[in-house]
């Protein structure tokens, strides 16, 4: 239909076309659902891009997606040290969102999707209490209504839809992110296969920074949460000090990142958050493109079971599943963050902390596979000691 009149109807209506969105989207077509996908055109999320083996394989995505193959990662400390982590066997795969969101959003399409450009504004009911989603062809463009039996919301971390459908969404805990492409520099000096993680007050008082290879490109970033921080002066001294201020500029953006899974994803009756929307950045790391794309898959799995019982309660299962798999992880990553990310003086014992050989590989086994290494429990002794010895300052940096 081209007029995408009043007459529309959907199964579900998709709010967002990023990782999440594009997901949801692709499983729920693929399942035989009338699916609309709304995204709106010429958004680029500020993102790293850093992708692990488990999402590569779980979401069969190809090499032609990988920008670069990350063999080390590099922590720097306030005092300028660095240590090396190396990823050992296999790599860490690095995606440009730029390329990445509109290859899943083509996928979601193949999958038989109706992929629109759209402004999503609001949803409104009818006295039976069917749900009619408004939005606009691109800004200022004519309004739109398609109704849907389920709405999800993957909007990202400012959600119009989750503000207005599920309580406490306005009091989300963010960072704001922010990061420009630069053209890779010509000299022999850089390592297009190391990510390099600045531990700096001066950079960010409360997160981090970072430098992340994109293969012709470079993603240099910073996120804080703290108010009144310039995240854009912070990026033009790293650049000076790393000598990528000669670099040409592609491009800037930024955005609000999400710390905390919300408390609830629903409303109890037919609209479900998935990605940014639902809070699904982990804390201390940042990472969300692996939560955001396993997040959209448990949203279109309960979105089916809903599809098909019309009980609203199976939408509530996306988040119990999803805090199942992860909920530890994020409850760890959040003291971590809260631990070590105070001050310089912590900082700097973090990225200490960082050369030990049982740290890196039970960091690199959990964050490779998204799954907690319970069979070495000697080792998660010795870091728990190691930790306790390096905040109470028994041991020296």
């Amino acid at each position: 239909m081209t007029d995408h009149d009043a007459s529309e109807t959907f199964d579900v209506v998709v709010v967002g076309g990023g990782p999440a969105g594009s997901i949801a989207a692709a499983d729920l077509a693929a399942s035989g659902r009338r699916v609309l996908l709304l995204d709106k055109a010429g958004r680029i999320k500020p993102c790293g891009g850093a992708i692990p083996p488990r999402l590569i394989r779980d979401f069969a995505i190809p090499d032609a997606q990988l920008v670069a193959r990350i063999r080390c990662a590099r922590m720097v400390a306030p005092s300028a040290r660095a240590v090396d982590m190396p990823v050992g066997d296999g790599f860490v795969g690095m995606v440009d969102r730029e390329h990445f969101d509109p290859y899943l959003r083509e996928r979601a399409a193949l999958a038989g999707a109706d992929l629109r450009d759209g402004l999503f504004e609001r949803i409104t009911r009818d006295r039976t209490g069917s749900a009619t989603v408004h939005y606009r062809s691109g800004k200022g463009g004519a309004e739109h209504r398609a109704q849907a039996r389920l709405v999800i919301g993957a909007d990202g971390a400012t959600s119009t839809v989750g503000r207005a459908e599920i309580p406490g969404h306005a009091r989300m805990r963010q960072v704001f992110a922010y990061h420009e492409i630069i053209r890779r520099p010509a000299e022999a000096g850089h390592d297009g296969a190391r990510c390099d993680v600045y531990y700096q007050g001066r950079l960010s008082p409360d997160f981090y920074a970072w430098i992340f290879p994109h293969g012709d490109t470079v993603s240099v970033g910073t996120g804080s949460a703290r108010k009144g921080f310039s995240l854009r002066s912070a990026i033009r001294d790293l650049r000076a000090d790393t000598g990528l201020d000669a670099c040409e500029t592609i491009r800037r953006e930024g955005a609000p990142l999400p710390l905390k899974p919300l408390r609830r994803w629903d409303n109890g009756r037919d609209v479900l958050l998935a990605g940014d929307a639902a809070g699904v950045v982990a804390p201390a790391s940042g990472e969300g493109i692996y939560y955001a794309m396993l997040g959209g898959r448990l949203a279109a799995e309960a979105a089916g079971a809903f599809l098909a019982t019309g009980d609203a309660r199976a939408l509530a299962q996306a988040r119990k599943r999803f805090m199942r798999l992860h909920g530890r992880v994020f409850w760890i990553l959040g003291m971590m963050q809260w631990v070590w990310y105070r001050s310089d003086t912590l900082r700097e014992r973090f990225v200490s902390i960082c050369k030990d050989k049982d740290v890196q590989q039970l960091t690199w086994d959990a964050y490779m596979n998204k799954e907690l290494v319970r069979a070495k429990p000697a080792a998660h002794a010795r870091i728990f000691f190691k930790d306790l010895a390096h905040l109470f300052r028994w041991v020296s940096p």
